[in-house]
């Protein structure tokens, strides 16, 4: 654990102590008479042992909240399938099949397009802007009234990706023409844009991305960043590498929590929950950065070849990425305050990225 980690934690549990009315003497902790229960609490994921978002993002939480509540509240955390379908975990948490789930939002897109608005897509904040909004631009508190409006769950942060690598594919990509007829595996608001550019595409889960890709059931897919990517064997397979991910400039996660177990919990524990939450976007923001760099370098000595895609290509998306977000404010009202908050932002924040343009 570095030191930045170690250094959030012992803040963290202190300001939850402090925010409990726990009482610190010494190395002795004075807790209220039922402090000392022990809870136990099931996860559900949507991703592979074997993926950073199982093992990097979504493992942050059970581990830093077992650390500073000193072993009270227990988090076994399991694969996608093991208690509910990948893009299920949402629903099970609000019937109580498990207590608590981390998930990307934009899975939810079928029930409110708001759900991919929060979980990124083309024209939305990068994710340093993304992340300013969600925990200084108001962002937070109409993500979780969002959800508990709409899902019944509470919802707090819990992740973030750099930009995407806009796809593994076996044909080359740089121009609108080449999309004509392009098969590809996505989902979010992509998968409602990109037919709008002339592509064909197929909705997959991670499990069935890389056989399907393997056999040339898709021409191509879309999944993470360039480090996630790695791990997954796309470039095995399929040799191009497209960028930059103008479908996904950022991908913000979520942990979801049932709301009877959420209300059972002191609140000293529910505040130690949402500062893990904190700790996990934090840590997987420069996690999956800094794995990016040597995922790339992977990619070249592996002989893939790296298409940048034309100039046209980035505008026309950036420009139908707006448009779905208008098209879907117009038909759900979450979706409106959601896309109206995060572009008011990004709006006010054009004045910070000039006064940062360094010309040398």
């Amino acid at each position: 654990m570095g030191k930045t980690r170690r250094e959030f934690l012992k803040k963290a549990g202190v300001a939850a102590a402090v925010g409990a009315g726990v009482v610190l003497t010494g190395s002795r902790r004075l807790y209220a008479k039922d402090d000392d229960k022990v809870y136990k609490w099931k996860m559900a994921t949507p991703w592979a042992t074997g993926m950073p978002l199982y093992s990097h993002m979504a493992k942050v939480l059970p581990d830093v909240v077992k650390k500073i509540s000193n072993g009270r509240l227990i988090i076994d955390m399991f694969p996608a399938g093991a208690i509910a379908p990948a893009l299920e975990v949402v629903d099970a948490t609000r019937r109580g099949v498990c207590q608590i789930a981390h998930t990307w939002p934009g899975y939810d897109i079928g029930i409110s397009k708001g759900s991919a608005i929060i979980g990124g897509f083309a024209g939305s904040p990068n994710s340093e802007v993304m992340l300013h909004w969600i925990y200084a631009g108001g962002g937070y508190k109409i993500w979780q009234d969002f959800r508990r409006e709409k899902f019944n769950v509470i919802a707090f942060p819990g992740g973030i990706r750099p930009t995407e690598v806009f796809a593994h594919s076996h044909k080359p990509v740089r121009s609108l023409a080449d999309l004509k007829g392009f098969k590809m595996r996505t989902v979010g608001a992509w998968a409602d844009i990109l037919p709008k550019l002339g592509a064909s595409v197929i909705t997959l889960p991670g499990g069935e991305v890389l056989p399907a890709l393997e056999r040339k059931v898709i021409d191509a897919t879309e999944w993470a960043c360039a480090g996630e990517n790695l791990p997954m064997g796309f470039h095995e397979v399929a040799k191009y590498i497209i960028i930059p991910g103008i479908h996904q400039p950022s991908a913000p996660f979520e942990f979801v929590v049932n709301v009877k177990a959420w209300e059972e919990l002191p609140a000293d524990l529910k505040s130690m929950v949402e500062e893990a939450a904190k700790v996990a976007t934090l840590e997987s923001w420069t996690y999956l950065g800094a794995l990016d760099m040597g995922a790339m370098e992977t990619f070249k000595k592996k002989g893939n070849t790296i298409i940048e895609l034309d100039v046209d290509v980035q505008k026309a998306a950036y420009k139908l990425g707006l448009e779905w977000g208008q098209e879907a404010s117009a038909k759900d009202p979450w979706a409106k305050k959601l896309f109206e908050s995060q572009m008011n932002f990004q709006k006010k924040w054009e004045i910070v990225e000039k006064s940062r343009s360094l010309k040398y």
